[in-house]
C-alpha cells in the first residue's frame, strides 16, 4: 500500500513541489497578516506570489525555475525591495538544479546564488562589519544547499545503479533456469529415447518370434502378442511424453541402460562411501513402473542425496523412503543438517529440473527446511499412466 502511494507521488511531481511551495507561503504568512517588513500587503503578495509560483514546477524545469526565482530576487535587489521569506524559493531552486541536473548545471547556480548574496549583502547590510557576517552567513548557507544537492544527486545516481544492476542479475538468472530447463529436456528427451527405443527393440522381437511359432506353437504366439501389446502401449505413452519435451539436435550417444529404482540401493552405497550417514527403507510392495518413471525415481534420489552433501554441513543422518501406494509413489528424502541456514547463492538448477522431470509425469514436488531443522524433499509421482492423466 505505502510503495503504491509512494509510486503514485513520484509520477504527480507538480503535486508535490506545490505542497512543498505551500510551506514557504505558511512561512510568510504571519508576515502577510502582520503588515510586516515594510512593504504593503499587496505588494508583499505580489513578491510571494512572484517567487514562490513557480516552484510548483520546480522538478519539472528545474534550470526555468531556478532562473525565474532568481530573477526575480535580483529585480527584488535593486529596487531595495526588502528580504521576505519566499526568498528561500532561491535555495529551493538551486538545490533542485545541483540534485537533479549535470555538475556544470549544479556549479553555475550555485555561482548565481553567490552572486546573489553578495548583492544582498551589498544592498542590505548597513556597516563593514555587519557585511562581512551577512555574507559570511549566506555564503555558507549556499554552500550547504550545495553540497546537500550534490550528496542527493550522487545517492541518486548510486541508487539507479543498484537498482540497474539488481535488475540485470534477475534476467540474468531468468534467463539461466530458461537455459537450466531446456536442458533438462534436452536431457530428459534423450533418455526418454533410449526408453522408448528398447520398447520398440523388444515389439520387434516379440512380433519375430510370434511370426515363427504362429503355425507351430498358438500359445506362445499369443503370448508374444499380448506382450507386443502391453510394450507397444507403454512405448506409445513415452513417445507421446517425448513429442511434448523440446530437444536439441545433439549427438544422442549409444543407447546404454538407464538407471532405475533397482539402482537406488547402489546409489546409496556410493554416497555412503563419500561419509555422509545414509537409511534407505522401502514401505510397501514395489508397483511396476515404466523405466522412464524409474529413472525419475533414481534422478530425484540421486540430486537430493546431492544437495545434503553440498548444503546439509558436516556429520549430517539422511533418510531415503520409498513408501507405495495403490496409484502412486512417495518419494521422501530427509536430513538433519542446516536446513534454512544452509548457504544458496540462487545459481543451482537441480531442483528446477526435479520439478520437470515429475511434472513430465504429472507428479509434483516439495522441497524446503522443515520445522525442526534440516530439510526435505517430498516427491510423488504416479506409477500408471492413466492416474497421470
Amino acid at each position: 500500500m505505502v510503495a503504491s502511494v509512494w509510486d503514485w507521488l513520484r509520477r504527480k511531481k507538480p503535486l508535490v513541489d506545490a505542497f512543498y511551495a505551500a510551506q514557504v507561503l505558511l512561512m510568510s504568512l504571519p508576515g502577510i497578516l502582520a503588515g510586516a517588513y515594510g512593504i504593503q500587503t499587496p505588494r508583499f503578495l505580489m513578491w510571494t506570489a512572484a517567487l514562490t509560483g513557480p516552484l510548483i514546477l520546480r522538478r519539472t524545469f528545474p534550470r526555468t525555475v531556478f532562473a525565474a526565482v532568481a530573477l526575480v530576487s535580483c529585480v527584488q535587489c535593486v529596487l531595495q525591495v526588502p528580504t521576505i521569506p519566499a526568498n528561500l524559493a532561491v535555495l529551493m531552486g538551486l538545490y533542485t538544479v545541483t540534485a537533479g541536473c549535470s555538475f556544470r548545471w549544479g556549479l553555475a547556480a550555485a555561482l548565481v546564488a553567490e552572486l546573489g548574496a553578495g548583492m544582498a549583502t551589498y544592498r542590505y547590510a548597513a556597516s563593514a562589519d555587519h557585511r562581512r557576517t551577512t555574507f559570511l552567513m549566506l555564503t555558507v548557507l549556499v554552500a550547504g544547499v550545495y553540497v546537500l544537492g550534490l550528496h542527493m544527486r550522487t545517492r541518486r545516481a548510486y541508487l539507479r545503479s543498484v537498482e540497474e544492476r539488481a535488475e540485470r542479475l534477475e534476467r540474468e538468472r531468468d534467463n539461466e533456469v530458461k537455459v537450466a530447463m531446456a536442458a533438462e529436456r534436452a536431457r530428459i528427451a534423450r533418455e526418454l529415447h533410449d526408453v522408448v527405443a528398447h520398447n520398440v527393440s523388444v515389439i520387434v522381437v516379440q512380433a519375430d518370434g510370434a511370426s515363427y511359432a504362429i503355425d507351430t506353437d498358438v500359445g506362445r504366439a499369443r503370448q508374444a502378442l499380448d506382450t507386443i501389446s502391453s510394450t507397444g502401449r507403454l512405448a506409445l505413452a513415452e513417445m507421446r511424453r517425448l513429442l511434448g519435451v523440446l530437444r536439441e539436435d545433439d549427438d544422442a550417444g549409444a543407447f546404454a541402460p538407464q538407471p532405475g529404482v533397482a539402482e537406488l540401493a547402489d546409489l546409496v552405497e556410493q554416497v555412503r562411501a563419500s561419509g555422509l550417514a545414509v537409511t534407505y527403507e522401502v514401505d510397501g510392495v514395489p508397483a511396476a513402473m515404466s523405466q522412464g518413471r524409474q529413472l525419475t525415481v533414481f534422478r530425484i534420489v540421486q540430486e537430493a542425496l546431492t544437495n545434503a552433501l553440498k548444503h546439509a554441513g558436516p556429520r549430517v543422518n539422511v533418510s531415503v523412503r520409498l513408501r507405495y501406494a495403490d496409484d502412486a509413489l512417495e518419494i521422501r528424502v530427509e536430513d538433519d543438517g542446516r536446513g534454512a541456514a544452509a548457504f544458496d547463492d540462487g545459481r543451482g538448477h537441480g531442483l528446477a529440473g526435479m520439478r520437470e522431470r515429475v511434472a513430465v509425469y504429472g507428479g509434483g514436488v516439495r522441497a524446503a527446511p522443515r520445522p525442526g531443522g534440516g530439510f526435505e524433499v517430498v516427491a510423488t509421482l504416479p506409477v500408471r499412466e492413466e492416474v497421470a492423466a
